[in-house]
């Protein structure tokens, strides 16, 4: 299959891929949209096992920031990096300055911020290079780590899922959450502090018995968290959690987390909605971060500091579209990944409010 026979290839205006020897730098930028203004979405470094397995992860990613944006009301087109290696050992300044060189070749069609693997730290290194970098610290537009702002519209969305599908409070609701990164960990804080039961997992076993710790989680393998007797189910490591073999395992009324493209594919989305649970479309409930980096980049643009005000403004009209996502779907008797998507493709060639 060529590039641009890809199911995920679908509406891309460019795809741009970099080499660079030296600092060992193997890194694909996905073009989604610039529709609503410039691309815009974070860096994943990662060990992919082929390049075909990284720009299909590109692609996909690169879509969705597009929709996430889009349902944001964001002046953003969506866009995506991803570096081919393992951020455990790879990690170099050199390669993130080689990074920023990219991003400047691109020349303005797209910002990065960070993602999975990649941390604000290493986007300093990359900002040498270029201008296109949000989510730093150290001056007057920043807004840094947009990680707890994420982790805040999932608590929010989590919140109303339970409402919605359990006519309750979090007191209580045991929440199962899959890996406990940047998102997952505060996500698992503020759970915490709501009065929520939690069962976490991650490969990562240090993360996990810190945020175990300090919550009093009850910790399971990665391989059992699907299996883990909970109301919700919240992803918030890589895609692909809800597929054919692991949705008949979960118990959970609500699935709701800070994961990209949680869904394996549309038809999986259908049968979440068949079984009676209730998905939170993913670039809905997880899009704090870009509003929060949209921040930084429209004050940057501007010659402002950073409004946290106005990020919350946005985050509360987030809210709303998610109510607005549910509502339909409840109405019209259709999943709700279907009511997001057709809101998403109907605001992509809109302006933004």
């Amino acid at each position: 299959m060529t590039l641009f026979d890809s199911p995920a290839f679908e509406g891309h205006e460019g795809v741009h891929a970099f080499c660079d020897e030296k600092s060992g730098l193997k890194c694909i930028i996905a073009v989604h949209s610039t529709a609503r203004g410039p691309a815009a979405g974070g860096c994943r470094m990662w060990p992919y096992a082929s390049a075909e397995a990284a720009l299909e992860d590109a692609l996909r990613l690169s879509r969705a920031m597009s929709y996430k944006n889009a349902m944001a009301d964001l002046e953003l087109g969506g866009g995506k990096a991803v570096i081919i290696g393992d951020s455990r050992t790879a990690k170099t300044p050199a390669l993130f300055e080689a990074f920023g060189r990219a991003i400047e070749d691109v020349a303005g069609k797209y910002w990065t911020a960070e993602d999975v693997g990649v941390s604000p730290a290493d986007l300093m290194h990359a900002r040498t290079q270029t201008r296109y970098v949000a989510g730093l610290t150290g001056h007057a537009a920043a807004s840094g780590d947009p990680s707890p702002v994420t982790a805040e519209g999932v608590f929010r969305g989590i919140t109303l899922g339970v409402r919605r599908a359990l006519n309750r409070d979090l007191d209580g609701v045991t929440v199962a959450i899959q890996g406990v990164g940047h998102v997952g960990a505060y996500l698992a804080d503020k759970l915490h502090a709501a009065g929520a039961k939690l069962i976490l997992t991650d490969v990562n076993d240090a993360a996990l018995a810190e945020v175990a710790g300090r919550t009093g989680a009850r910790v399971v393998a990665p391989a059992a968290i699907f299996d883990a007797e909970a109301e919700v189910f919240a992803p918030c490591a890589l895609g692909g959690a809800i597929n054919a073999e692991t949705l008949p395992r979960l118990s959970a009324k609500v699935i709701a987390g800070g994961a990209n493209n949680q869904l394996s594919d549309p038809q999986i989305g259908r049968a979440v909605y068949d079984r009676g649970l209730l998905y939170l479309p993913d670039y809905v409930i997880n899009g704090g971060g870009i509003i929060n980096v949209a921040g930084e980049i429209r004050a940057i643009e501007r010659g402002e500091a950073f409004d946290p005000a106005w990020v919350e403004l946005k985050l509360a009209r987030l809210m709303q579209t998610l109510e607005d996502v549910l509502d339909r779907s409840k109405s019209e008797l259709r999943p709700t990944h279907e009511v997001a998507g057709e809101m998403a493709r109907a605001r992509i060639n809109q302006p933004a409010l």
